[in-house]
C-alpha cells in the first residue's frame, strides 16, 4: 500500500469514528463516488503551478513574475553558423522552443516545379516585351532549381519550423527592457520577431516542454539553415598528428594533439589527489613512446616503475641507501654555439643554488665563499673556462669540502656541510655518478628519500637531466610529478622555471604535475610556469582551490562547477587558445599497466602469483 493509500485510508478511519453522518448513515458515504478522493490528491503538476494565472493580450501574469512569448516571422537569405548562441548567453532567464514538422518531399517538388514554371514564364514574358532582365527572378530560378536538385538527390529535406520564444520579468518595465535587447540582438543578424498578440496562453503552452505547437506559426526551411539552430557549440580540438589525450565530453570527438607542435612543448596538470591526474600522464607516457618520444619521469611515490617494467625502461631508486648515485658536479658537454666558459659559469651558478637548500641558507658572505670555493675546485682538475673539459673527470663534494676549508671565514660552511661528506648522508651525492638514461623511458624514484632531502634530491636529478639532455638533441619529455616540492624552494623552482624556458631549444617538453595547487601558484614562478606552458590540464578540485584556479585560468562559472562535479579522469584540457571538457578513457590493456588504483593492483598482483604457481606446477 502506497504513503497516499494509507493517508487516504486515515482519513477515512477518522472521519468514520468522529461524524455524526457516518454514524447515522454509513452507506451514504459508501455510495459517495470515489473522485471525490482522488480530486483533492496533491500531484506534481500542483506543486509547479502557479497559485495564479492571468492572462492578458501582452503578457502572461504567473504568480509574482510575467511571461512574455514571442515567434519569429522573417529569417535572412542566409543563416550564419552559432546565430543562436548570443541569445542563449543572453544573461537574462528565457525559455526557447523549437518545433520542426517534416514535409512531404513528393509534395514540395510537386509545388516548386509549378513555381519554377511561373518563374520561367515571367522570364518569357519579360525577354518578348524586350525590357532588361530582373536580377530577382534570375535569382529565384536558380535557387528553386537548386532546391529541386537536392530534395530528388534526398540530399535535403523540407520542414515547417516555428521558432517560439518565452521571456520573463518582474515587471512590465523589466518585460519591456529584456524585450528590446532581444530584439536588437536578432534584429542585428536580420533576424525579426513579434509578441503574440492576443495568443499567450497558447504561445506559453507551445514553449514548455509539452510538444504541442498551439501558435503554428511556420517558416519553411530546409536541412542545411535548420542545422544552424542546433543551440550547443564546441569547440572540436583535433589535429592531423599527435597522441590521443581523451574524449570530448560535448561532442564525443577525439581530443587528438602533439604537444611538440605548439611554440613550447610544456605542460601542466592541476588536479585533487585520487583524480586520475598520474593515470592521465601515464596514459600520454605510453602513447607518445609509441612515436619515438623519449620520456624521463621524477616520480616522488614510485607510480611510474611498474610502467617502466612494461616498457622496457629503466627506474633509479635515490635515496641515503641506494646503490644509485648522480654527482652534482658532473659537467655538460658544451654545444657548437656554446663556449666553455659560458657552461662552467652557468653550471657553478646551478650549484649555489644546490647548497642554498642543503645547508639551509647562505648569506651574502657565504654565498660569495661557496662560488669562489666551486672555481677553485674545478681548477683543482684542470677545469676552466679556457680549457676543453669534455671528457674531463669532474670533482666531488668532498674535493669541494677540503677546498672550502682553506678558505677564511668557512667554519660554519665546513660544519654543516659534514653531514654530507663523513655523516648520516655522506652515501647521497658524495659519489661519482654510476645512473646512465641511455633508455628511450627512465624513471628517477625519490619515494624512500627523507623528506628533509626531497627537495635537494629533486633538484640534482632535475640538473642531471638537464645536463643529459644538452648532450644530445633528442625528442624528450621531462616528466616532474608532485611539482610542489619543488616550488617550495625558490632556487629549484627557479631552476625548474629556466628549464621551462630553455627547453624548446633543446627539443624538450616539461610537464609539471602537482594537487598542492597553493603551493605552485603562490610560488613566484607558479604563474611564469603557467604561461609558459601551451597546454594545461584541469582534473577535478577540491573547494578550497576552485576559487583561485578560477582566476588564473579565467574561468567560467560553468566551467568551475564542471571542475568540482567532475568525475576521476575528467576535466578540462587546454590547448593554446583552445580548450574542451575532455574524459581520459584508456584501453584495457593501457589501462592494466598504468593504473594505481589500489583495488586493480591487488587484483593483477594476485593474477600473477596464480600464474607463476601454475607455471612451477
Amino acid at each position: 500500500m502506497g504513503l497516499l493509500d494509507a493517508l487516504r485510508n486515515l482519513t477515512k478511519s477518522s472521519d468514520a469514528a468522529q461524524s455524526p453522518l457516518t454514524q447515522q448513515a454509513p452507506a451514504t458515504l459508501a455510495a459517495l463516488p470515489p473522485t471525490l478522493y482522488r480530486d483533492a490528491t496533491l500531484e506534481l503538476k500542483d506543486v509547479i503551478a502557479p497559485s495564479a494565472v492571468k492572462i492578458t493580450p501582452r503578457e502572461l501574469v504567473l504568480g509574482d513574475k510575467l511571461a512574455r512569448t514571442f515567434f519569429i516571422i522573417s529569417y535572412p537569405a542566409q543563416l550564419t553558423e552559432a546565430w543562436l548562441a548570443p541569445l542563449i548567453n543572453l544573461d537574462r532567464v528565457l525559455d526557447i522552443a523549437i518545433h520542426i514538422h517534416p514535409l512531404d518531399t513528393a509534395e514540395v517538388l510537386k509545388t516548386l516545379q509549378r513555381q519554377v514554371a511561373e518563374v520561367e514564364a515571367q522570364i518569357a514574358e519579360r525577354e518578348e516585351k524586350g525590357m532588361v532582365r530582373d536580377p530577382k527572378l534570375d535569382v529565384a530560378f536558380q535557387n528553386l532549381e537548386q532546391l529541386r536538385n537536392r530534395l530528388q538527390q534526398a540530399q535535403e529535406r523540407l520542414y515547417d519550423v516555428g521558432f517560439y520564444l518565452t521571456l520573463f520579468g518582474d515587471s512590465k518595465d523589466d518585460l519591456d527592457r529584456a524585450e528590446a535587447a532581444v530584439i536588437s540582438l536578432l534584429e542585428s543578424q536580420l533576424i525579426y520577431l513579434k509578441p503574440a498578440l492576443f495568443q499567450q496562453k497558447e504561445g506559453f503552452l507551445s514553449v514548455i516542454p509539452t510538444g504541442s505547437d498551439g501558435l503554428q506559426v511556420w517558416s519553411k526551411l530546409n536541412t542545411e539553415p535548420l542545422a544552424t539552430f542546433f543551440p550547443f557549440i564546441s569547440f572540436d580540438l583535433s589535429a592531423d598528428s599527435g597522441i590521443l589525450y581523451g574524449i570530448n565530453r560535448h561532442n564525443s570527438s577525439l581530443v587528438l594533439f602533439d604537444r611538440f607542435s605548439m611554440e613550447n612543448y610544456n605542460s601542466v596538470t592541476f588536479a585533487k589527489s585520487g583524480s586520475g591526474k598520474s593515470y592521465a600522464t601515464k596514459l600520454e607516457i605510453l602513447r607518445s613512446l609509441m612515436f619515438d618520444v623519449d620520456v624521463i619521469v621524477i616520480d616522488p611515490e614510485r607510480e611510474y616503475q611498474y610502467l617502466a617494467e612494461a616498457t622496457g625502461g629503466r627506474t633509479f631508486n635515490i635515496s641515503l641507501s641506494s646503490g644509485h648515485h648522480i654527482n652534482p658536479f658532473d659537467l655538460p658537454v658544451p654545444r657548437e654555439d656554446e663556449s666553455p666558459a659560458d657552461v662552467l659559469r652557468s653550471h657553478i651558478i646551478s650549484l649555489v643554488g644546490l647548497f642554498r637548500i642543503l645547508l639551509g641558507g647562505l648569506t651574502p658572505e657565504e654565498d660569495a665563499l661557496v662560488d669562489r670555493a666551486l672555481t677553485e675546485t674545478y681548477a683543482l682538475k684542470d677545469i676552466t673556462g679556457e680549457t676543453d673539459f669534455t671528457g674531463m673527470t669532474p670533482p666531488l663534494l668532498s674535493d669541494f669540502a677540503l677546498v672550502l676549508a682553506g678558505l677564511e671565514g668557512s667554519e660554519s660552511l665546513v660544519q654543516r656541510l659534514e653531514k654530507y661528506t663523513k655523516g648520516t648522508w655522506a652515501n647521497f651525492i658524495n659519489q661519482p655518478t654510476n645512473v646512465d638514461i641511455n633508455k628511450h623511458f627512465v624513471v628517477f624514484s625519490v619515494r624512500d628519500m627523507e623528506d628533509e632531502l626531497k627537495t635537494a634530491a629533486m633538484y640534482i636529478i632535475t640538473n642531471f637531466i638537464w645536463t643529459a639532455v644538452r648532450k644530445d638533441l633528442r625528442k624528450r619529455l621531462l616528466v616532474v610529478d608532485e611539482a610542489w616540492w619543488m616550488m617550495k624552494s625558490e632556487d629549484t623552482a627557479s631552476f625548474l622555471y629556466g628549464i621551462a624556458k630553455r627547453g624548446r631549444k633543446y627539443y624538450l617538453g616539461l610537464a609539471t604535475i602537482t594537487q598542492d595547487v597553493d603551493d605552485f601558484i603562490k610560488s613566484p614562478y607558479g604563474i611564469p610556469m603557467i604561461t609558459n606552458s601551451s597546454m594545461q590540464l584541469l582534473l577535478k578540485q577540491s573547494p578550497t582551490a576552485i576559487d583561485r584556479l578560477q582566476q588564473v585560468f579565467n574561468l567560467t562559472d560553468e566551467e568551475k562547477y564542471l571542475l568540482l562535479e567532475s568525475n576521476v579522469g575528467e576535466g578540462i584540457f587546454f590547448a593554446g587558445t583552445k580548450h574542451v571538457a575532455i574524459k581520459i578513457v584508456a584501453s584495457y590493456t593501457e589501462d592494466q599497466i598504468i593504473t594505481s588504483d589500489p583495488a586493480q593492483l591487488l587484483a593483477i598482483q594476485k593474477a600473477r602469483e596464480e600464474l607463476l604457481s601454475q607455471e612451477g606446477a
